[in-house]
């Protein structure tokens, strides 16, 4: 029997509140250690949440993009070394420095622990110190959700101005520094066959070295409850920012035309609410300040109770690496509406079965869908049904845990192997 793995899980940026990445750490950390291995998160501000059984080692940043004071300038005193001065300058350029600097870090304290780990998981850092990484004896595992090339190509095309397409250009820019870490890696895993083509397409990382494994919900907390009500008219939807890949500008528009027919529609958001941008101004637009609601800052179980007691759960995202509010709303037995963007088909499953798909950026069709969904009892039930059957077969945490390891165990037997040819990583697929 193989012995259990010492595990560091780097991540740069661990919220489990706000974007997938948290989630992503916190919920497969929990499942590599649950199988027996021993698994020590490290990762910088804000810092990820993790369970029993998991250690958690805080590599501080300056956290420049902290609230309530985003941007900020630190005190002469909390500069501790010139990683610290690297990150305000970047900052300061209108660059975003945190993926770099959280490398350079997170090399340094591994080559002061290098006998501690059997392997190290780096969580989309894909900064210059990771390549150092190898260097010290470690293998290296990569997990790239989908490349942020897809947020920048995204961001440029809703710019509006030569000065707001400078600005995302600069801000993007450590999207240089991925595209070259990446290709030097030796595996990197991703979570849907859609983002691996975007990584082999935008990457330029050789096919053979990128393994799909697909992350799910955890399914002991979304679940259907029957003693949880459902709201009459209730969509429920996740967007952790405003950024035009969340496509929640056409979801907003897309209520209101639904109200026109079930006036008593409304949208909860699990994200901040926007104080200015394309949502913030459709809001005002379609007069529907009263008719959204945003939450933020709930637990998992709030979380799965709000999704449960929607009568709709909806994903109108122009483009998702995986989707996991699609696999989480499935899972608790909520009628899905979901675009075709990027891998959310994967994940959602066939039009008319187990979702009711639309395409990206297509307000009209979404409103169709939500009201088609919102008049049609009978057509909610089954594919509710249908949704979490197919989460439960194909996309849970536990079925990640057990993958990953896999790809773990590759890793260290080739990096032991003497003369192993660089790119040449086989293994599980």
């Amino acid at each position: 029997m193989d012995r259990p793995l010492r595990i560091a899980l780097l991540s740069y940026k661990g919220d489990p509140f706000c974007g997938g990445q948290g989630v992503y750490v916190r919920h497969l950390s929990r499942e590599l250690a649950r199988l027996g291995h021993s698994v020590e998160v490290i990762g910088a501000q804000p810092y990820p949440v993790v369970d029993e059984g998991v250690t958690l080692t805080e590599l501080p940043s300056l956290d420049l993009y902290r609230q309530p004071d985003p941007f900020r300038t630190p005190r002469r005193e909390e500069y501790r070394d010139w990683i610290d001065v690297l990150e305000v300058a970047t900052m300061w350029t209108g660059g975003f420095p945190e993926p770099l600097t959280f490398s350079l870090r997170a090399r340094r304290a591994l080559a002061e622990r290098r006998a501690a780990f059997d392997v190290v998981h780096d969580n989309q850092t894909l900064g210059w110190g990771l390549l150092g990484v190898e260097r010290l004896g470690l293998p290296l595992v990569t997990t790239i959700h989908h490349p942020i090339t897809v947020d920048r190509r995204l961001a440029l095309e809703a710019a509006e101005s030569a000065k707001r397409r400078y600005s995302v250009r600069r801000w993007y820019g450590f999207t240089r520094m991925q595209k070259r870490v990446a290709r030097r890696l030796p595996r990197v895993l991703t979570v849907s066959t859609a983002s691996r083509a975007e990584i082999v397409r935008d990457f330029a990382v050789p096919a053979d070295r990128v393994h799909v494994v697909p992350i799910g919900a955890d399914t002991r907390v979304f679940h259907p409850d029957p003693a949880t009500p459902r709201v009459p008219g209730r969509i429920v939807t996740t967007s952790s920012s405003d950024a035009p890949l969340k496509g929640l500008v056409h979801l907003v528009e897309a209520l209101a035309k639904v109200r026109t027919e079930h006036p008593g529609a409304h949208l909860v958001v699990v994200g901040n609410r926007p104080v200015q941008g394309p949502v913030a101004e459709a809001l005002e637009r379609f007069g529907l300040g009263a008719a959204v609601e945003f939450v933020k800052g709930i637990s998992d179980a709030e979380l799965a109770a709000l999704v449960r007691g929607a009568q709709i759960a909806c994903v109108p995202s122009l483009y998702e690496g995986f989707c996991l509010p699609a696999a989480e709303a499935m899972a608790a037995g909520t009628p899905l509406v979901a675009t075709t963007g990027g891998a959310i088909p994967e994940v959602t499953g066939p039009d008319g079965e187990t979702c009711l798909a639309v395409p990206p950026g297509d307000a009209g069709a979404l409103a169709a869908a939500l009201t088609r969904l919102l008049a049609d009892e009978d057509l909610r039930t089954r594919i509710a049904a249908a949704g979490r059957d197919r989460v439960l077969r194909h996309f849970t945490w536990e079925q990640a845990a057990r993958s990953t390891a896999e790809h773990y165990r590759y890793a260290v037997a080739a990096r032991r192997t003497r003369g192993a040819a660089p790119g040449r990583t086989g293994g599980p697929a």
